[in-house]
């Protein structure tokens, strides 16, 4: 693994496509199919090259359980309090996101993620906004990404 990695979750799906794109420019880069001369697309595309293999290396490629359990993979349904309305989103990042159409995305590194990991339905969890704002935010529901896929 990259030294400068963090593990990112992805699904099989999400995990076959990133190979499948990675492979499809590794292929395009060693015919010289794309070499037009452009330097910028060529250093675009080695620069997409060199993401896509570390998103490879660092994958943590799993269907998280259908137990309830917030975490990465998992559709989270919250209500933030003060507010009647929930917010839903994906727990992961953007490579993980397959098929999510609108649904927004949360890194489990990111304050709030790192708040709703490990929640069950009906905890409340706190942490810390952007600005310093001590947040509160309810686990309402918590379910794989795979089954909010329909189609």
């Amino acid at each position: 693994m990259h030294p400068h990695s963090e593990q990112v979750w992805l699904s099989r799906d999400a995990h076959e496509r990133v190979a499948d794109e990675l492979a499809a420019l590794l292929a395009e880069r060693e015919a010289g199919t794309a070499d037009t001369g452009d330097v910028s697309a060529q250093e675009q595309r080695e620069m997409r090259i060199r993401h896509l293999q570390d998103v490879v290396r660092s994958a943590v490629v799993h269907e998280p359980p259908d137990d309830g359990v917030a975490e990465p993979g998992m559709v989270l349904t919250v209500r933030f309090d003060g507010d009647d309305d929930t917010e839903t989103f994906l727990l992961g990042g953007r490579e993980g996101a397959v098929a999510s159409g609108d649904l927004e995305l949360c890194s489990p590194r990111s304050p709030l993620g790192r708040a709703l990991t490990g929640a069950v339905g009906g905890e409340r969890r706190e942490y810390a906004a952007p600005d310093g704002t001590r947040m509160r935010v309810t686990l309402v529901s918590a379910v794989p990404h795979r089954s909010t896929i329909t189609g």
